[in-house]
């Protein structure tokens, strides 16, 4: 619930982060320790609150210490654990009552699962070393064991607590205070507003020597913009992160519409885990739930990591065919979550780090001859001497790095990728399934006369926008520059009639440091659209590659065409924006729309063309944004939106804002087509010197570089994001 200008939705990080693993998987107090110390070497990377005390947060995400939770559970509460067995992590409010219904309700989850409890502890905790303003908000911390039952798998155990976990969350939905910080077979946490040095103060767990792990996430969290809170110390679930994903609104609402999508033998009714990030925390604690989400159902956790947070491929002119080929094959089935991101990732066994495709956030990383590797924001973190060093380096924009504890395996970028590129032969798959559409343009007739007339009057076109932003982009290939800035007033406080659009220009502001430059930086940034319908984004099947594939999401005449016309790909339906006023309200018309969409898609309808094309005197043109939003998030209640694609024929868009907030509402791809006929008439008139095929070609192109710098200002890479 948002508050004033105060948004829940806004919690960006800049932080510390790192792991330490033993590459033999061998469990040890001294990765605890050094853990610790090298939080404490990154205290400055974190927020600090005015008593001096409190921070924004830190944390460690240990690999389950066995031996001592079986001792100390058989010790406290008598209670001698199953061989395999989960724990996990909660806080609860001061308020008995409260913590003891919380409790009864996390018990019942888990019990409707067939997965008991056996026993709870008492977190030891020492609130000398709290500062004031987080002694004010301390939780209760509790540890939860539940034992696997023999007829379960590991993987089905992991899928049940993840259930149960979801069906308490969504009961105590109500109870702020509540939360989980881990619920896992493998891994548990230990995580607050303390000063990182005062870790074994606060949890004397962690001064325990027989608290030993061979794998240790650690965090120092760095609040840009809201106040710090228990629950959102880092890390999270399976991740620490240091940065901010700028496409995080758009993920969530993917996430939402993808619902249906999450179904596997695992997680066989998806509908009961919704919704399937959490929409009021952190970014970083949503990409947290998105991953636990895909690990949990099955997916490789390297292919999950590589699948949310891509590097650049679809520029880069030197990448294997093959693996190009497995990022081209998942990424119509999950969107990148993109912005500067650094990730030190665990699910008990893999110990990961990742950089975003821009690499915009440090990671360094050295193996000493304790074979020992230690990752982190800086280098020399913890106390090793240089004769201890057996290498070191630095992962760069969209590298990995990955140490399996089982095996004792050292993974690097190339390795990754290698099992990634042939676990499928995907590059077969989009050979035999996948059509690409290149953009291509033809001269066309287009709308003429006085007919023209009456479509420049009814969607507002100018005779400024003709001369100052039609015909630069047509004569240069970019948009118009000007040198005074932007005083028209925002169009909520205008005294004049505006443009739907207009009210969205705030939607598009910069809100990332430093922006991309989209002229330097263009390898990292891709227009490319996929149109087609989703499959699950666990399976790899032949149908998973069944696509088409635009360049750009802006169609020409010819694209157009070939893509919704005589011969197209897929089933399409077309319907009309125009509604005659007098007969029904505006309300009316966009609800009969949205009904004739939901209609047109669950009769097997995967391309639906809306159009505000052929004016009847009469008639009014139902406003196109408000049409692709309504249908886009109507078909998103219903769990049909990924079954289908929106095209939008429309007269109202023709430069890059109109465009983005078009695709930002939910449009998969745009035809402006009056754009084109405007164009003709500036050639017929002599405002513009040049034959139809190139002014369309440099108009489009304009329109993309436009899009490109809207994207760049957000800190977004990928049209898909």
């Amino acid at each position: 619930m948002n508050k004033g200008l105060y948004s829940l939705d806004e919690f960006k990080d800049n932080c510390g982060f790192g792991l330490i693993a033993q590459l033999k998987g061998k469990p040890a107090h001294n990765l605890v320790e050094k853990a610790i110390e090298s939080l404490t070497c990154m205290t400055h990377r974190g927020g600090i609150a005015s008593d001096g005390k409190t921070g924004d947060g830190c944390g460690l995400l240990l690999q389950k210490p066995d031996r001592f939770f079986r001792n100390v559970v058989l010790a406290e509460s008598g209670v001698e654990l199953a061989e395999f067995y989960g724990v996990g992590a909660i806080m609860l409010g001061q308020d008995e009552d409260a913590a003891q219904k919380a409790i009864e309700i996390f018990e019942e989850s888990m019990a409707k699962e067939g997965i008991p409890v056996v026993a709870w502890r008492q977190v030891p905790t020492n609130n000398d070393c709290l500062g004031p303003i987080a002694l004010a908000s301390v939780p209760q911390f509790k540890q939860v064991f539940i034992n696997q039952p023999e007829y379960l798998s590991e993987a089905e155990f992991a899928a049940k607590l993840l259930i149960a976990r979801r069906d308490a969350n969504k009961q105590l939905r109500n109870d702020d205070l509540f939360y989980v910080a881990s619920l896992s077979p493998k891994i548990v946490s230990y995580k607050g507003l303390m000063m990182p040095v005062d870790l074994p103060r606060f949890f004397p767990d962690l001064a325990n020597p027989d608290v030993e792990t061979a794998i240790c996430v650690f965090h120092q969290r760095f609040s840009t913009n809201t106040m710090p809170r228990w629950p959102l110390a880092q890390p999270f679930r399976m991740l620490a992160h240091n940065g901010e994903i700028n496409t995080v609104q758009g993920n969530r609402n993917w996430a939402t519409a993808r619902t249906s999508k999450f179904v596997c033998d695992l997680l066989p009714n998806p509908q009961i885990l919704a919704p399937m990030v959490n929409r009021s925390g952190s970014d970083s604690s949503s990409l947290d739930n998105m991953l636990e989400l895909l690990q949990v159902g099955g997916m490789d956790l390297h292919r999950a990591i590589r699948m949310l947070v891509p590097p650049a491929w679809q520029n880069m002119p030197t990448i294997d065919t093959d693996l190009r080929a497995f990022y081209e094959y998942n990424s119509m089935h999950i969107e990148p979550w993109d912005g500067p991101a650094g990730l030190v990732i665990t699910d008990g066994r893999y110990a990961v780090c990742t950089l975003d495709r821009n690499g915009l956030r440090p990671s360094r990383w050295v193996i000493t001859n304790d074979d020992i590797i230690t990752v982190a924001s800086e280098i020399g973190v913890h106390g090793y001497t240089p004769d201890q060093v057996v290498s070191k380096g630095r992962l760069g924009p969209g590298q990995i790095l990955s140490v399996d504890t089982l095996t004792g395996k050292l993974y690097h970028t190339a390795d990754i990728d290698q099992q990634l590129k042939s676990s499928k032969p995907y590059k077969k798959w989009l050979e035999e399934n996948a059509k690409i559409i290149v953009s291509k343009e033809i001269a066309i007739e287009g709308i003429q006369g006085d007919l023209l007339n009456t479509y420049m009057k009814q969607y507002s076109v100018s005779k400024e926008e003709r001369n100052q932003v039609l015909r630069p982009l047509v004569e240069t290939a970019q948009e118009a520059v000007g040198s005074m800035g932007d005083d028209t007033p925002m169009a909520v406080l205008s005294e004049k009639p505006r443009s739907i659009y207009d009210y969205f220009r705030q939607q598009f502001a910069q809100v990332t440091n430093p922006p991309i430059d989209p002229l330097r930086e263009a390898i990292v940034m891709s227009l490319e659209t996929c149109v087609g319908r989703e499959l699950s984004v666990y399976s790899e099947t032949p149908e998973h590659a069944n696509r088409i594939i635009l360049d750009s999401p802006i169609l020409s005449s010819a694209t157009f065409n070939e893509l919704v016309g005589e011969h197209a790909r897929y089933p399409k339906r077309e319907l009309t924006l125009q509604y005659y006023p007098t007969s029904k309200t505006l309300e009316a018309a966009i609800v009969g729309i949205v009904d004739a969409a939901i209609a047109a898609v669950r009769s097997g309808t995967v391309l639906l063309v809306l159009t505000d094309k052929n004016l009847v005197q009469g008639q009014l043109p139902i406003p196109a944004l408000l049409a692709v939003g309504a249908v886009h998030h109507r078909l998103i209640e219903e769990g049909m939106r990924c079954d289908m694609n929106i095209i939008v024929e429309t007269a109202s868009a023709r430069d890059s804002h109109h465009m983005c907030a078009l695709i930002g509402f939910g449009a998969t791809a745009i035809y402006p087509y009056l754009s084109y006929s405007l164009i003709n008439d500036m050639i017929l008139t002599g405002e513009v010197v040049m034959d139809k095929v190139q002014a369309y070609q440099k108009y489009h192109k304009g329109i993309d570089k436009g899009i490109l710098k809207i994207m760049s200002k957000m800190g977004i890479s990928t049209i898909a994001s």
